[in-house]
Formats: C-alpha cells, structure tokens, sequence
C-alpha cells in the first residue's frame, strides 16, 4: 500500500473501503470593485525564458543573487486606481509577472516593493526585462506583482509621495486588489498565500502594506503569511537626521544653525535652501520623476505629531512575523531605524518580529543589497508551498 494510502487510513479511509475524495474547493466569486482597487487594463509585455534569466543573473555577478530559475515567466503590465498623496483617484501601473507552470498549477503570490527609483523607465512596468527583481522571483514560482508606485509608469509627473505612509500602502493593497480582479478573470490560480517584500524604500512600503493589510478588511488580509522589510526608513527622523548630518558636511558655514529639533527657528529662505540641500540629496540631476516634499517640509518644521501621523511606521503591534534586515554600517538609512522599529514593536507585545543583520563588509546600504535578497529568498522557502 502506498505511504499516502496508508496515512489517508488514519485521515478518512482508502481505498474501496475508505470514503470519497473530498469535494474541490469551491471557487472564489469575483467581485469587480469600483475606486481604489479597481482593475483598468492589461497588456502582456513579453514572456522571458528561463535561459535568459539565468544568463541575466550570470552576467552580474556578484551584484545578483545567486538564484537558479526554474520557470519562463510572462510579464504584464496592469493599470488600477489607487490615491494619490491628496487621497484623490489616480490611475497607476504595475507590472505582475507570472511564472509558466503547467495548466491549474497553483502559485504563491509575493508582493514586491521597489526601491527608490529616480527614473521612469526603471520602474517595474517599464522594466520587464530577465534581470527585473520581480520577474526573477517569478522564475522561482511566485506569481509577482509589483507596483510601479504613484509618480512612475502611467502616473508618471504626479508627485511621487516619498515616505508617505498612506499612499503608499495604498499603492500595494489596490494593486492586491485589481491584480486578483485579473487573475480570477484570466484562470491565474494562486495558493492563497500572500507575502510582502522589498528593500531601502520598497522595506519602508513594505512594512507601510502590512500595517495597513492589519488594520483593515481588506479580502486577501487572512492570505497574508507576514513580511520581509529590509533596510527601510521606517522612522522617518532617524533617516533625515542622517540626510542632514550629509548636508551639514557639505555647507559648513551654515552647518551650526542645521541642528534636528531647532529647525523650525530657521528663516523662510534658510528652510528653503536646506529643503532644496536635502531634495538633492535624495535625488540626482538626471531624475524624470517628481517626488513630494511633504516629508522633508514636516521635518524642517519639526512637526511631529504630522511625521507620526503622515510618515513614521515603525510603532505598532504586527500579528504575523516580520523579518527586518538591515546593515549596521548602512549611511543612507540608519541602521537605527531597525532597531528603533525592533524596539517599539516589542515593546507592544509583537509576537513574532526579528532583526538580522547583514553580513557584507562594510555593511553599507547597497553592500546589503545581495545579502538581502538570499535572505529574502530562504525566509520565503521556509513557508511557500507551490513553488
């Protein structure tokens, strides 16, 4: 007797003396929504070969995870309605890649979140190319879904809404939303297993997603397994204060006056030349995008209260398990802001939240870049069926 047959005696019998195979789940009814969340349009891009994956992941080197594809993956680009910084309806794109497995096979659904990007053609709709994060976590099984964020792809020239907590949350959840819209339409079956993922920005709309995906009732909130943040600023005055001590050292006659907690003292022309120093520091010369200043103006203006309530993350209960990830030598966003993250969420009884650090030397942020995303892939493993 076979070693299934043999537990499924134990289970409901086998065999011609056991019971009937149980019923197939039923199907889950589509629901069309209206506003945020609502599936626009669909175009596929390409299919990519699991060849050309590999020899993407080949040709970087040690800039690439060393990851083995197992599936081709097509690429679409979907359109969805989401909020904007302003809380109004914007039209905006994602890019949702699906690996090729065999007709009904089902997938886990990852949801991916991009790192700060300072040109459009780098956002993951305008991307669909073999060395695309998103496509190469595809290629492992996951059907991925990616948003461009507002800012990039088809919103491209709204403001992007930096560190932003709401929209960004956004951004994802109405993207679960519509790419579940086109899944049901288009027979792409998933598990009912969702994970959040992504690192330096895409850690911070990372952990923005999850918090939110808690709080409300969205559809998919009982799929999610739990997220894994890297480097993210998910406390936003640990981050600038950081971006500051950069911009004192660059301006030392004014550098006495640019002291974090005395900078709304500043004149207007002053505040403004620092919010101009600080916008630089975060954007290069050769951005297409717009990014939104509100999280440099609360900050300049020492308002807590609106960098809490607009911006910071990192203080709340998470009830599934987050996996933070950060270097301790990381310039860009402190490593701080991991262990204040850490902190707080113990402090309120998290049940299940850890802090690994990277191992690179030094620990920078983009040395950590790789070592994340073997990270990333083996927590995924541990709990990813359908792979």
């Amino acid at each position: 007797m076979p070693a299934a047959c043999a537990l499924g005696l134990l289970l409901a019998g086998c065999g011609g003396g056991g019971s009937a195979s149980p019923p197939p789940e039923p199907e889950e009814p589509i629901i069309e929504t209206v506003g945020p969340g609502q599936f626009k349009s669909a175009a596929a891009l390409k299919t990519i070969s699991t060849a050309q994956i590999a020899e993407a992941i080949r040709s970087a080197g040690n800039r690439a995870p060393q990851i083995t594809p197992r599936y081709a993956v097509n690429t679409y680009k979907l359109e969805y309605l989401t909020l904007d910084s302003n809380a109004r309806e914007i039209l905006a794109s994602a890019l949702v890649s699906v690996p090729v497995k065999a007709t009904g096979a089902k997938s886990p659904v990852l949801s991916y979140q991009h790192g700060t990007l300072f040109r459009n053609d780098e956002a993951p709709s305008n991307h669909a190319t073999p060395d695309e994060a998103a496509v190469i976590m595809a290629s492992l099984g996951y059907i991925v879904v990616a948003a461009d964020y507002v800012g990039y792809g088809s919103s491209q020239g709204a403001p992007h809404p930096y560190l932003l907590s709401a929209p960004s949350a956004s951004a994802v959840l109405d993207l679960l939303t519509a790419a579940k819209y086109w899944r049901q339409k288009n027979k792409v079956p998933d598990n009912k297993q969702l994970m959040l993922v992504g690192y330096s920005e895409g850690g911070y709309v990372t952990m923005a997603a999850h918090r939110a995906l808690q709080a409300g009732n969205h559809a998919q909130k009982a799929q999610l397994l739990g997220s894994v943040p890297g480097a993210g600023p998910y406390q936003l005055e640990a981050t600038l204060d950081a971006l500051l001590h950069l911009v004192r050292e660059d301006n030392p006659l004014i550098a006495a006056l640019l002291n974090p907690g005395l900078l709304k003292n500043l004149g207007g022309a002053l505040r403004r030349e620092v919010r101009d120093q600080l916008l630089k520091k975060a954007l290069p010369d050769d951005a297409d995008v717009v990014f939104d200043p509100t999280f440099i103006d609360n900050y300049l203006a020492d308002d807590t209260a609106a960098i809490e309530r607009m911006s910071n993350v990192h203080a709340w209960k998470p009830e599934l398990p987050v996996r933070l990830y950060h270097g301790r030598d990381d310039r860009t966003v402190p490593y701080a802001s991991a262990t204040v993250t850490l902190a707080e969420m113990k402090s309120r009884g998290a049940p299940d939240v850890t802090l690994t650090d990277c191992p690179a030397v030094p620990a920078g942020h983009l040395e950590c870049v790789v070592p994340y995303w073997d990270f990333m892939v083996g927590q995924l493993a541990l709990v990813a069926r359908d792979l």
